[in-house]
């Protein structure tokens, strides 16, 4: 067996180009279609596939549905959160709202959630009631973590440890979920699933925080859109917050004095250079790489199976895009 991510992303653009949308009112599901034939990096479902194979020995096809819906429910959070960000561009293309409108983007996100579960639960078996429990509990996490995004915008000041929390939610349990749903499709018991689970976590810690170092340091034309998005828009990431510990009122000045975005990008990427926190950034991400990959040492698969968690490991936390 190929047991590569060409092989499993290919899987799922397969089964996504096949879905099949009712007649009945086709605008709900336009939207759907030109989210999910976006692209993306598909690294959710593969781990699910990917999870699966691994611990059943097989192909891991028997996780297709499952992980169809965790792609499923992480564009619909995309979506969303376009939506309350008000963003006009995802993946190089106007967002839904922006071309649909507020509503429809609405409207088509919760259809979205609703294919999700249908996809969770089918050919799903005796493992249905764990499949559930873990995509609902992970679904709420996700909330959360949105929930303090938000939240974090209101505040002057937000811990290391907060943000860290929040990221966890927001990003890193969909990636422990989508794992863990690959374990329990191969039958796997709880401690292995569990292993599973915190690979994944660890996996999106690592992929995040690598995230909020290319938008200050990345290549623009590698990266894919402009950098210095998080520092014009203050956003709390933890090189801002790291920043305001070690020079809180040179972060404060030069915010109060309205400087022209690119200028504002440049003082405040000389600060995170001059304490040493683009390098302090970078080595938490391979932190949580090591982390990930000391977990998957301890779960009983093949070693080809563990080279390739092992090397989504080592690029998320040193990839360009």
């Amino acid at each position: 067996m190929d047991f590569t991510i060409d092989r499993f992303s290919s899987e799922i653009e397969t089964v996504l180009q096949a879905l099949d949308y009712p007649a009945t009112a086709p605008g709900l599901y336009e939207p759907v279609k030109y989210t999910l034939a976006s692209g993306g990096k598909r690294l959710r479902p593969v781990l699910t596939i990917a999870a699966c194979a691994a611990l059943a020995h097989t192909d891991g096809t028997e996780a297709i549905h499952q992980a169809l819906a965790v792609e499923l429910f992480h564009n619909f959070t995309l979506l969303h959160d376009d939506v309350m960000d008000n963003a006009d561009v995802r993946r190089g293309r106007p967002t839904v709202h922006h071309r649909w409108g507020v509503n429809a983007a609405i409207l088509s996100g919760d259809a979205m959630v609703s294919m999700a579960i249908e996809q969770l639960a089918t050919d799903a078996g005796a493992e249905l009631a764990d499949l559930l429990k873990c995509f609902n509990t992970t679904a709420m996490e996700v909330y959360q973590g949105q929930q303090l995004d938000m939240e974090f915008e209101e505040r002057k000041y937000v811990s290391v440890d907060e943000y860290l929390h929040m990221i966890g939610l927001k990003t890193s349990v969909l990636l422990g979920c989508a794992c863990r749903l690959g374990a329990i499709r191969a039958k796997a018991d709880e401690h292995t699933a569990q292993a599973m689970y915190d690979y994944g976590f660890a996996l999106g810690m690592a992929f995040q925080l690598r995230d909020d170092w290319l938008d200050t340091f990345g290549d623009p034309a590698v990266f894919g859109k402009e950098i210095g998005g998080d520092i014009v828009n203050g956003k709390k990431t933890w090189l801002l917050i790291k920043a305001r510990e070690v020079d809180e009122m040179r972060i404060q000045a030069l915010y109060a004095d309205s400087c022209m975005p690119q200028e504002l990008i440049e003082k405040v990427s000389e600060i995170y250079r001059r304490h040493g926190l683009d390098e302090g950034c970078r080595r938490l991400a391979e932190d949580y790489a090591a982390r990930a990959k000391a977990i998957i040492a301890t779960v009983d698969i093949d070693k080809r199976a563990c080279d390739f968690f092992c090397s989504l490991a080592d690029h998320a936390c040193t990839r360009q895009h």
